[in-house]
């Protein structure tokens, strides 16, 4: 019945984009499954730090405490280069069934964890598929999804994440520590069966040189039956077209040089999707994703960390899906400058507040309950509606194809770089300067981060996997 209406809508549910959509949707699993990860960590911490209330047989100090949050970006760095190199010697899909391991074996730790050292272990783990995912799926989606829906198809990657960081609040919340782990690791389980399903990516499977399958498999993204004449044309037009580019690559070179990263466009490219990255990791919300209790303590709020936490989930979700919506209607560059901006402005909002609360004595008993959790929320919401999202599909985007799964390795590792150090960074500075002065810096890059943007982010909406993005 679902299928039959999808026949007859537009779009990213048209029925000639159902396996993509479907492909794009099954592999995004891992993705949930690492956000429940991710957001399992942040009231958790508070409950493994209690004397009287931790649920394992000892007691993590804060220093501990900071490094069972700060592995999972060591974790998501290794995760970043090992399936980089993984991506082209053993292909897609293989790397895909390869992102469920360390999350399985994660969950395993967390369960029988008698000692702190386990815990290290499992955000170590948890990282290292969290960093293969920011490079395997979105490569993945890219290459089999059409230009007109790849935008919305990638989303799916921050969608989910978000989605499921909001099940991990819950679960951390609510649910008892031991239950969490034997509930959630059906999930990916349930992944690996469901991606027997979906074949390799065309792409790959001709720079293998394996044409009959690359056919099948492209029938299959297009939901080609090829039934009549026309549809047996139109679908020989994109098999030639997808041949004939890969050709072309490979008559370039049939292995990546270093030279190759060092081409005018290739360091073009480099240039502008690092710049994206530090723009979303120095706008700080990922930082005060993970330290959103000890915020909310400084500004005096009076609602309860762990119903803030749910609820700052849900918002993620909205701007993700917000995302989705926009991302190919409005182009990649126009929601990065709205976001930047947005995120920006209620930056400065929310530092303005903590000011007032730590260096004066303004009464803002009226707002205490409120006004800080509005600003928080819409701080994450205009981040994940442009800058989280769409710095996957720059990279992807952007990058030339030859260097792609390389260069995205690359570049995500960076991003796990900006973010421990973002993390490590951000308490010091927090008792050092201030909150008010933190946040500011953060509007601070928020606005030379536009700047940069408006003047040398090419918009890549609608260009092919294959063709240079020019200004």
């Amino acid at each position: 019945m679902m299928f039959n209406l999808c026949k007859s809508s537009e779009g990213v549910f048209s029925s000639a984009y159902r396996m993509q959509l479907f492909a794009a949707v099954s592999v995004t699993i891992i993705t949930f499954c690492n956000g429940i990860a991710i957001g399992w960590f942040a009231p958790m911490l508070a409950k493994l730090q209690s004397p009287t209330n931790s649920p394992v047989d000892f007691v993590a100090t804060v220093e501990q405490g900071s490094w069972i949050g700060s592995l999972l970006c060591v974790g998501g760095l290794m995760g970043n280069l090992l399936f980089g190199v993984l991506m082209d010697a053993i292909g897609r899909k293989a790397c895909i069934y390869l992102l469920a391991v360390p999350h399985i074996l994660s969950w395993i730790l967390i369960y029988v964890a008698p000692s702190i050292e386990y815990l290290y272990a499992a955000r170590f783990a948890s990282g290292m598929t969290g960093g293969g995912n920011w490079v395997v799926v979105p490569i993945f989606i890219g290459e089999i999804a059409d230009p007109i829906i790849r935008g919305r198809l990638t989303s799916l990657f921050t969608l989910t994440l978000n989605g499921g960081m909001l099940v991990g609040y819950i679960f951390s919340s609510y649910v008892p520590y031991h239950i969490i782990p034997m509930a959630v690791i059906l999930l990916p389980v349930l992944y690996l069966v469901i991606a027997l399903y979906f074949p390799e990516t065309p792409s790959y499977l001709l720079r293998c040189e394996k044409e009959e399958e690359a056919e099948k498999s492209l029938k299959f993204y297009l939901n080609n039956k090829t039934s009549t004449k026309l549809e047996l044309e139109q679908f020989n037009i994109k098999y030639a077209e997808l041949k004939s580019a890969v050709k072309q690559q490979r008559a370039e070179s049939d292995a990546v040089t270093l030279r190759d990263f060092f081409t005018k466009r290739s360091l073009r490219a480099f240039c502008i999707a690092n710049a994206v990255v530090f723009i979303n990791i120095s706008t700080g919300s990922f930082a005060l994703l993970n330290y959103m209790s000890t915020i909310f303590v400084a500004v005096k709020t009076e609602i309860h960390p762990d119903t803030n936490t749910v609820m700052i989930g849900g918002v993620q979700i909205l701007g993700a899906y917000i995302a989705m919506i926009v991302v190919d209607r409005f182009g990649r560059k126009v929601l990065l400058l709205v976001s930047t901006a947005s995120t920006g402005i209620f930056l400065a909002a929310f530092g303005t507040y903590a000011f007032l609360v730590e260096e004066t004595n303004v009464d803002l008993t009226a707002y205490s309950s409120w006004l800080p959790l509005v600003l928080m929320a819409l701080i994450i919401l205009t981040a994940n509606v442009g800058l989280i999202p769409v710095a996957a599909v720059i990279i992807v985007e952007i990058l030339p194809t030859k260097i792609r799964a390389k260069g995205v390795s690359f570049c995500v590792a960076l991003m796990s770089i900006f973010a421990f150090t973002m993390l490590k960074l951000f308490p010091p500075c927090m008792e050092a300067f201030g909150l008010a002065t933190t946040i500011w810096a953060c509007a601070a890059f928020a606005a030379l981060g536009l700047i940069y943007i408006a003047i040398f982010v090419p918009e890549t909406k609608g260009k092919s996997m294959d063709e240079d993005v020019d200004k």
